[in-house]
């Protein structure tokens, strides 16, 4: 970067790896992709940037270009980024055909995540995560399947290619993340479980239209019957969610139809005792029910009042 430059906005990890870091050190080499060959990575799980970040980002970039590199994975005839999906996004909208990327080969699909998930916490605070984006961090760190010696080669990677300042290297049981965030395990149990929802679920989470209670018991079902409880649109409370796990393995489209849209039962109506003439029982009532005689003394009643009312109009 030139020293006369104008100070750039920090908008995303990748801002703070690779800028001025001597490539020979990390055995990187940039190159100069078409934008439309990079495609997003297929478990991606943070939000995109919108409104007014957004807005600072494609506005510096048609004044500044892309100063730092982008890093993605070869995948098939494309490429899948790893880090740096705003900038993506923000090029395409500034109108750039092209990126610089650092471009990864090789790699298995956890060891990519970890890519995806360390550069983002890197840059983002963690209390200033949707739930959601909360819920992919934890279960990274806690339950990816990886071992934990080439998670910390490619951190290792990561803060070679640019100063970070955060512990990459901390531990990670459960205690441990606890600690970091302030958090409890039951509740990081609980974002863990959380990030076992299908994206609509996830999306409805983040959006303040399910609570995490609910999101837990939800958790549980299996995709496919996730994906038919989401399908109904419907207002999932914890009562509900709970009566839907409690079906779990057995939810047919019957029994989903009974949890989401139960049958109101109708109140039971006040009964009051009436005497009458025992002639008038023997003349009206002889032979007839105790609900047909309800049903008699509400119709005569009521064919009373309604003459009664004709006659004062």
């Amino acid at each position: 970067m030139k020293g006369n430059a104008p100070k750039r906005k920090i908008f995303d990890a990748v801002d703070m790896m690779t800028a001025d870091a001597p490539q020979a050190e990390t055995g990187n080499v940039l190159q100069s992709l078409p934008v439309d060959k990079i495609k997003p990575f297929h478990d991606h799980p943070f939000h995109l940037y919108e409104g007014e970040r957004l807005d600072d980002m494609v506005e510096s970039i048609r004044e500044h270009g892309v100063l730092n590199p982008v890093i993605v994975r070869k995948k098939g005839r494309g490429y899948e980024m790893l880090s740096g999906h705003n900038r993506l996004n923000a090029a395409k909208i500034a109108g750039l055909a092209e990126i610089p990327a650092i471009v990864k080969e090789g790699l298995a699909d956890e060891e990519a995540y970890v890519y995806v998930i360390e550069t983002n916490v890197i840059q983002r605070s963690f209390t200033d995560l949707a739930p959601s984006e909360k819920a992919a961090v934890l279960s990274a760190r806690y339950e990816k399947v990886i071992s934990q010696g080439r998670r910390n080669d490619i951190l290792r990677e990561i803060e070679e290619i640019g100063t970070c300042g955060h512990d990459v290297h901390k531990s990670r049981s459960r205690d441990g993340i606890g600690e970091e965030y302030g958090m409890t395990g039951r509740n990081i149990a609980r974002y863990m479980r959380v990030d076992k929802l299908i994206r609509p679920f996830k999306d409805r989470l983040d959006a303040g239209e399910l609570t995490l209670t609910a999101a837990v018991e939800l958790s549980y079902l299996s995709e496919d019957e996730q994906e038919a409880v989401a399908a109904q649109g419907v207002k999932m409370d914890e009562k509900t969610a709970k009566a839907a796990r409690a079906a779990a393995g057995e939810l047919t489209e019957g029994k989903l139809e009974e949890i989401l849209h139960p049958v109101k039962m109708p109140v039971q109506a006040r009964m009051v005792s009436v005497k009458i003439p025992a002639e008038a029982e023997e003349k009206y009532f002889s032979g007839l029910k105790a609900k047909d005689k309800a049903d008699l003394v509400m119709q005569a009643l009521e064919a009373w009042f309604a003459g009664k009312g004709a006659a004062h109009v």
